[in-house]
């Protein structure tokens, strides 16, 4: 099935019109972007296509550049969730991140990356709830399993797997008969076993919850109006803090 187009916006520093011919240049090699569009004035680039937004950020980065996703989708069609380790002795708990992005009436994209697990075969799933007091062992089972083995369909709560690299790097981009809806409020876990289970001080199993993203131009703003930092300024600063 092809995916349909949709739009995404990045904050990324600029300071001429050489930056964005460069941008241009590092994007030309990404199969399904359609569309570039960039402003200095704004310190946006806004991308049309079907390409994966982890592999956009990734191309922008190689020029030397920070990009961080501003918006994505139409009003209410975007999802994200922070993937965490519960694990006590993992330093940096933040290990991934899952951009979800409503691009038909019943088609979502699903974009996961993970970074700092150990090398292997991962599976990814939906829980029914987006209780993470006790990490992933309080999120309940697989959301509609119980359906889905009654009527004998696929699973909608079950991404599929992700396929992490000795280097601790792994992603995925798939899309799901699901709706943005749908999902808000649950979480998502990321570990070696579909189900059963999950152990919170493994520190390569990780859990999120699912909460809803800006849309694109809904969140254009490049200074923090609480710090008055720069949104580059304030992602220095969640990385030194291992936030990031």
């Amino acid at each position: 099935m092809t995916i349909p187009t949709f739009e995404t916006t990045f904050a990324v520093p600029m300071t001429c019109e050489a930056c964005i011919k460069d941008i241009e240049g590092s994007l030309h090699h990404i199969s399904g972007i359609k569309k570039v569009t960039a402003s200095l004035q704004d310190q946006l680039v806004s991308i049309e296509g079907n390409a994966a937004p982890s592999a956009i950020v990734e191309a922008i980065q190689s020029t030397g550049r920070d990009a961080i996703l501003r918006g994505t989708g139409k009003s209410n069609s975007a999802a994200v969730c922070i993937l965490e380790s519960f694990a006590p002795h993992v330093e940096n708990k933040v290990r991934g991140l899952v951009r979800m992005v409503q691009v038909a009436p019943t088609i979502t994209i699903i974009d996961l990356s993970i970074r700092g697990l150990s090398a292997g075969t991962y599976h990814a799933t939906i829980r029914e709830a987006g209780n993470i007091s006790d990490g992933p062992e309080s999120t309940g089972p697989i959301w509609e399993a119980a359906k889905a083995k009654l009527e004998g369909t696929p699973c909608r709560g079950v991404f599929g797997t992700v396929e992490v690299s000795k280097g601790g790097v792994g992603a995925v981009f798939l899309d799901k008969p699901i709706q943005i809806w749908e999902m808000i409020g649950r979480s998502i876990v990321v570990a070696r076993q579909q189900d059963g289970a999950f152990d919170k001080n493994d520190p390569d199993t990780l859990v999120g919850v699912i909460a809803r993203s800006a849309g694109v131009w809904e969140n254009d703003k490049t200074v923090c109006s609480c710090s008055g930092k720069t949104v580059w300024q304030e992602r220095k600063d969640e990385v030194g803090r291992g936030m990031l």
